[in-house]
């Protein structure tokens, strides 16, 4: 009996022994399972480190969110939609309008320009017919205004005058006489005020001969008489001539363009000016 007992215990013994084999193989290497042990609780430690940031950004984020409800509460957020809607109707009316001034503004330099390059023209073709109505020297055979702009597409003017002879160019200052001089100073400012003064008549000279010599100065006359005669049918044009030269007085005192002379004086015993008429010339 007990070795028969024996031998059962023996059986149990083996079958247990195989059945841990069998599980051992399934199971497989200790070694690799020790390894993958460890790797698995390295994961696992960098996937707690993992959580614990996420909850600090988590944290964070609540915070700033409560912060920043904090402040959408605030009364100067109130309506703020409603004001970001008006603003923006604001800032697209506003760029409507810019874009509108800047066509407005182009159109204007356009406009202008024409209108300047449209003016010098008249103002140089009036310049050349005095010249050639007064000038008696053979020396210059018209003057001329020239506008140098500074800069591209600028409006501002650099003016000089240029004096031709023949086809050639120079420039007016340093090359002429006083007499020239003057004379070129009449002659623009008859030219300006019959530009741009149509409406508003009256021209006044004071002492426009000075520097001319007696032809050139009898020449200016035979220019105003003839500035006068063509104006005669302009109501409103008045033109008011100041000399002490009493030669040239006479010859643009006559009364078929002249309305009045006088003559202004001094008393010497009273110190008082003393203004009179004169009689024009037939």
């Amino acid at each position: 009996l007990e070795l028969r007992a024996g031998r059962a215990a023996e059986e149990a013994a083996e079958r247990e022994l195989a059945e841990g084999a069998e599980q051992l193989a399934r199971v497989g290497d200790p070694g690799a399972l020790q390894r993958q042990l460890a790797a698995l609780g390295e994961q696992r430690d960098a996937l707690r480190s993992r959580q614990d940031v996420l909850r600090g950004q988590q944290q964070a984020a609540q915070q700033a969110a409560q912060r920043a409800q904090g402040e959408l509460n605030d009364a100067k957020y109130r309506d703020i939609h409603k004001r970001y809607a008006s603003q923006q109707v604001a800032v697209k009316t506003t760029e409507l309008a810019l874009s509108d001034l800047d066509k407005y503004y182009k159109a204007l330099e356009k406009a202008l320009l024409v209108f300047h390059s449209s003016k010098m023209a008249d103002i140089n073709k009036v310049v050349k017919e005095l010249w050639q109505k007064t000038y008696r020297g053979q020396d210059i055979d018209y003057i001329q205004i020239k506008a140098d702009t500074e800069g591209a597409g600028t409006r501002s003017y650099n003016y000089r005058v240029v004096m031709y002879s023949g086809s050639a160019e120079l420039e007016m200052r340093g090359r002429c006489s006083a007499g020239q001089k003057v004379l070129a100073c009449l002659i623009i400012r008859l030219a300006l005020a019959e530009t741009f003064c149509l409406n508003c008549g009256i021209l006044a000279l004071d002492e426009p001969t000075t520097n001319l010599d007696a032809e050139n100065s009898a020449s200016l006359a035979r220019a105003l008489k003839s500035l006068m005669e063509s104006r005669a049918g302009q109501e409103n044009f008045q033109l008011i001539v100041i000399t002490h030269d009493e030669a040239f007085a006479t010859l643009i005192g006559s009364r078929e363009v002249a309305d009045s002379l006088w003559r202004v004086t001094k008393d010497p015993a009273t110190q008082h000016t003393l203004v009179t008429p004169e009689a024009l010339r037939d």
